[in-house]
């Protein structure tokens, strides 16, 4: 329960991770993922469309919808708050409206059965174990690749001893998980999800030219142009990639929640938010690492989740919630004053 939990507000995370980083913020990614996910539900399960088909429509409306967003907020010079405020609103009475104000089940036993299981498929022990060997070895190839570049272009390097413990204490947590999770059930699919959703992100902030330009343009927008960066562009992109980002999102917590219901996705554009302020990503931008995001996620999964199994009060969570978020930006600003 808590590993899918996590892979769904830490995918979602990810996605606000690339508009953060410019400066941009969006508060509608959680009524969009109600909507997403009402969307290919009502295709599935009214209209009889085949799963993978209806999921494809509703991946290419977010990203083409958050495109649309993106472009006002650059070519206008709407702010990014005043759009995406505006979009919570829109989206969420759209969403009631696709479904009818009711409930659109998602369950294993009807044509929706390749959308549910997205959170209710987990790998074979086996399967966890290859998945283990691949990601160790992909690990290591980038490890050693990154050393060898940073030589050629004559910047330092950490000891050789100091890299291999991080490699052997990152393959032993690896290894740790992977017998945790087959002593359980197996790896959730929506886990194997994560994981692929996180590599991309890592590899387009850390090893691309679009995602030097993020940090450029969050670190100072106007150096930045002054450069020669194509700002609008690059802002455009990143909502661009939010937009898909929402859409799994939106796949995997309707999945999770077993129906497309006027609730699905409330307040998660705040637990998003916090996760990536707690993992140490700037709200002015230029600031903010993949690995910092996945742990602020599980921070945010494990509070919500430990409140439930506790039976705490409705009320209090939201409390709780309001909190831990008004904490996480006052960490941002007193990190940005040092």
């Amino acid at each position: 329960m808590l590993s899918i939990e996590l892979a769904v507000t830490a995918t979602l995370a990810l996605g606000m991770l690339l508009v953060l980083l410019p400066g941009m913020i969006d508060l509608s990614v959680g009524s969009g993922v109600g909507l997403i996910g009402g969307i290919a539900s009502v295709l599935v399960f009214e209209h009889q469309i085949p799963a993978p088909l209806a999921m494809g429509v509703g991946f290419a409306f977010a990203i083409l919808v958050w495109s649309l967003m993106g472009k006002l907020i650059v070519r206008q010079r709407i702010p990014a708050f005043i759009i995406t405020l505006g979009g919570l609103l829109v989206f969420k009475g759209a969403f009631w409206l696709v479904i009818h104000n009711s409930t659109i089940p998602v369950s294993e036993g009807n044509a929706t059965n390749i959308y549910a299981l997205l959170t209710t498929y987990y790998l074979p022990a086996w399967g966890g174990y290859l998945l283990l060997v691949v990601i160790g070895a992909l690990f290591v190839l980038a490890q050693v690749r990154a050393r060898r570049q940073r030589r050629e272009h004559g910047f330092a390097v950490e000891d050789s001893e100091v890299g291999f413990l991080k490699a052997f204490v990152g393959l032993q947590g690896l290894l740790l998980f992977a017998i945790v999770m087959n002593g359980f059930r197996g790896i959730p699919l929506s886990v194997v999800i994560l994981g692929v959703v996180a590599l991309l992100v890592y590899v387009v902030t850390q090893h691309t030219p679009f995602g030097r330009y993020l940090y450029a343009i969050g670190d100072n927008e106007e150096a930045a142009a002054l450069s020669g960066i194509p700002i609008q562009k690059v802002v455009i992109g990143a909502y661009a990639l939010l937009g898909g980002v929402v859409a799994l999102t939106g796949f995997m917590q309707t999945a999770y929640a077993g129906a497309s219901t006027t609730t699905v996705g409330d307040l998660m554009e705040l637990d998003a938010i916090a996760a990536c302020v707690i993992g140490g990503t700037s709200l002015k931008g230029g600031r903010g690492t993949v690995m910092g995001v996945l742990f602020g996620a599980l921070i945010m999964t494990s509070l919500l989740n430990g409140m439930t199994l506790l039976a705490v009060a409705p009320e209090m969570k939201y409390m709780a919630r309001g909190v831990v978020l008004i904490l996480a930006v006052w960490m941002d600003v007193a990190v940005a004053k040092k």
